[in-house]
């Protein structure tokens, strides 16, 4: 199982996993949720306390990764594989993103 966390702008907004069997699992935080002035992180993952699944990526976190040439590039720097794009992101998305979130690893608990 591999874990991450989800920011918007910088504060942590939910926890985005994915399972042994290759599914994914995005929550949000309870603190998030707390305040009403924290914004949902896309419009296809809206707030709420029920945990989404999905047995891909969910479709907001696979347009956040490179394509073409960038992908393929950043395979081989890091030793992934091009269809591990759980991997792919947790190698681009922790600091300069198009949007207001970041992915950044969680390495253990």
């Amino acid at each position: 199982m591999r874990k991450a966390r989800v920011l918007y702008k910088g504060k942590e907004a939910g926890i985005l996993t994915q399972q042994d069997n290759g599914d994914f699992s995005f929550h949000y935080l309870d603190s998030w949720l707390a305040d009403p002035a924290n914004p949902s992180i896309s419009l296809t993952l809206p707030r709420t306390q029920e945990e989404y699944h999905a047995e891909h990526l969910f479709p907001f976190f696979y347009h956040m990764l490179p394509e073409g040439a960038n992908r393929q590039m950043v395979c081989t720097m890091n030793r992934l594989d091009s269809d591990d794009y759980f991997g792919i992101l947790l190698n681009t998305a922790r600091y300069d993103t198009v949007g207001a979130v970041t992915i950044h690893k969680i390495t253990a608990e």
